[in-house]
């Protein structure tokens, strides 16, 4: 058989992992390289090829690299735990600034707790004991796992569908992560363990700087929200894929819908009484990342604003572009449509203090085509009971509106905050949940196949994080947009877009890995969904304009 890495080909013969094949190289780079690209597909370095191919090997500047170390880390973790507090029930709830929360139902955290538990994963790593994937049955998987009571159960996943369950196995211990794992403990050397809240922390580096740990980001208001819906969710017993799939078996899919919509509603409202308690209000501005529902959000903040005998306008950000040959360059010489230099700061801002004067403004259109701003008569003016509804990129930056008064602005931060999780040591990413909603979306209203969605997602993600990330403590109100119940929804629409991207295309490993997390979910109708449900801004058939 052969391989080719950098233009060379290497021959074997086969049986023989990627490991033993590029042994040489991969020594090069000491613990660096943990995972692998073979054919665009995401493998072990202990994969056994059964094809000839090309391998690209993947380090933690690459997002699935970083995701195999923090796969990595929490396993260890999770042995060192098994062996030292061999009946606690720890639960890995949800991610915070390069840090996974974590929890444990029946076991105090206190420092000597943690301390022992760090003195072992030092020493597990230490060791640098082999990792390696073993295969069982459904039927034994089952017996191990109630044997295996500490395990939290088979699975947490309807294992009936699967002729194999993989699970990962380390000097005598088992336990299921969805991934690729590294090869042996001694990859995952840089982490902390950090008494948190109620839990604590396990902190892992940036992409950034791999080997160094960076100052912890406090996000007060983002931890409150993802603790609120992840109390909300487990009280209601709908905390892992599981558990939503068992609901579904017993018929329950219309009562799980409802329940999820009205809690929106609820927040929806709790937020629409909040902008009203903060007198002299006169500007909300709704930042989020892309495929958060901001549309919908907005349209029903609007309803629950005129209940309160408040009239909304609406003023978009995107009317205020500077003229194209003005837009700043990004360091590939291309126009940067998301810095905050490419909006016209100056005469937006003369407008919106022209407004809430009680001016009449004639707004302008930009023209995408041309590049630059007309104005076509278009008049806005608001009364005494007004308030101008603002969405954009830039929107808790507030260099945007730095001519506006602070107790005139109303700040909201909207995003997917999923807190639901395979199981109680494998999450389910935000960002997975937005790249399907946009995936579905592109391709329903857009004509774009999830290969073209998948390419600009990197582009879309550096905007998120230079743009909207850094700003999200600064808001007023947080609104989560995540349903609980949505990928059982998206599944249907989401799979048959992704199998169209072809094994030899760059985005194909990408694609198999999103349609793997989709299979897990039992399909859910749509009959039950209200037609102003956010999901709907992506799936169609809703009753809001877009």
């Amino acid at each position: 058989m052969k391989l080719i890495y950098e233009e060379k080909e290497y021959n074997f013969d086969a049986g023989r992992s990627i490991y033993e094949v590029l042994k040489e190289e991969i020594e090069k780079r000491g613990k660096e390289i943990l995972t692998c690209n073979f054919n665009n597909e995401i493998k072990s370095l202990n994969y056994i090829p059964t094809e000839d191919g090309n391998v690209q090997f993947i380090d933690y500047r690459n997002t699935e690299g970083k995701r195999v170390y923090v796969r990595g880390i929490m396993y260890v973790m999770a042995m060192a735990i098994n062996e030292l507090y061999k009946d606690a029930y720890l639960t890995i709830n949800y991610q915070l600034d390069n840090s996974m929360y974590c929890t444990f139902e029946n076991l105090e955290i206190t420092p000597e707790v943690l301390d022992n538990i760090n003195v072992k994963m030092k020493e597990i790593i230490e060791q640098d004991l082999p990792i390696k994937k073993v295969e069982m049955t459904p039927d034994e998987a089952k017996e191990f796992y109630e044997k295996e009571h500490s395990l939290r159960g088979i699975l947490q996943i309807n294992t009936e569908t699967k002729e194999k369950v993989s699970l990962y196995y380390c000097k005598g211990y088992y336990n299921y992560f969805y991934g690729v794992m590294p090869i042996s403990t001694g990859y995952v050397k840089v982490y902390e363990l950090v008494k948190y809240k109620e839990g604590f922390l396990l902190r892992y580096p940036s992409k950034e700087n791999p080997n160094k740990m960076k100052e912890f980001r406090e996000n007060a208001k983002l931890n409150a929200v993802l603790q609120e819906y992840e109390r909300i969710y487990r009280v209601l017993k709908l905390n892992t894929i599981y558990r939503l799939n068992k609901k579904i078996e017993q018929d329950e899919g219309k009562d799980t819908i409802l329940l999820a919509e009205a809690l929106h509603e609820k927040k929806i409202s709790d937020i629409a009484d909040e902008i009203l308690k903060k007198n002299g209000v006169k500007m909300i501005l709704i930042a989020g990342p892309s495929s958060s529902g901001k549309t919908t959000f907005a349209k029903r903040l609007s309803i629950q604003l005129k209940l309160n005998g408040i009239e909304p306008k609406t003023l978009s950000v995107d009317n205020y572009f500077v003229e194209r040959e003005q837009n700043p360059l990004d360091e590939n010489g291309e126009y940067d449509f998301e810095c905050l230099e490419a909006v016209d700061i100056r005469l937006f801002n003369e407008h919106l203090l022209r407004l809430l004067s009680g001016e009449e403004v004639e707004i302008p259109t930009f023209d995408f085509k041309a590049g630059h701003k007309v104005f076509k008569g278009n008049k806005m003016q608001l009364g005494e009971n007004d308030i101008l509804v603002v969405e954009g990129i830039h929107c808790l930056n507030d260099k945007l509106t730095e001519a506006i008064p602070k107790d005139k602005k109303f700040k909201i931060y909207i995003s997917a905050l999923t807190v639901l999780n395979i199981d109680y040591y494998n999450r389910i990413s935000t960002t997975d949940t937005r790249i399907i909603r946009r995936i579905v979306r592109d391709y329903k209203y857009r004509g774009y196949s999830a290969k073209n969605t998948l390419q600009r997602w990197k582009s879309i993600s550096r905007g998120e994080k230079k743009y909207i990330f850094p700003y999200q403590e600064e808001a007023d109100a947080m609104f989560n947009s995540s349903i609980v119940y949505e990928l059982g929804v998206l599944k249907d629409y989401a799979l048959p877009i992704l199998a169209e991207v072809g094994k030899n295309e760059p985005e194909y490993a990408e694609a198999k890995r999103l349609m793997r997390l989709l299979s897990y979910f039992k399909s859910i109708g749509t009959e039950y969904i209200p037609e102003s449900s956010i999901l709907r801004e992506f799936i169609g058939e809703s009753i809001f304009e877009y």
